[in-house]
């Protein structure tokens, strides 16, 4: 019997194989992206404690500045947004986890805008 698997399980697959090998610590949190047709979201995540540090996204509405977030300019301000909120928490390096998505467009954006504001990978 031929089975069938969606864009999202075959991506699910690829980000379980990728949580393997990837792991945030407290001195070095795990940036993660998930990106849905909408929107896009990013978190800062200590692996050992199992909590999020810090968190952006374009459906936040921070001071009314809510941005669209089904683009690569809302993508580059998220990733902005991340990287300020990393250096305020004292982080400067981060562990990156595209979440199974293939690095390219939306998650590139997220990653090289973070790059730009200060932190490492």
């Amino acid at each position: 019997m031929l089975r069938i698997n969606s864009k999202n399980q075959t991506r699910q697959r690829v980000h379980d194989r990728i949580r393997k090998k990837v792991m945030g610590t407290p001195e070095r949190p795990r940036l993660n992206v998930y990106r849905s047709l909408n929107h896009i979201y990013v978190q800062l995540i200590d692996d050992l404690k199992g909590v999020t540090l810090a968190a952006a996204s374009t459906a936040d509405d921070r001071k009314g500045e809510r941005v669209t977030g089904g683009n690569v300019a809302s993508a580059k301000v998220v990733g902005k947004k991340i990287a300020e909120l990393a250096k305020a928490k004292g982080f400067t390096k981060v562990v990156f986890d595209r979440g199974g998505y293939i690095y390219h467009g939306r998650v590139k954006a997220v990653a090289d805008a973070a790059r730009e504001a200060g932190l490492q990978f």
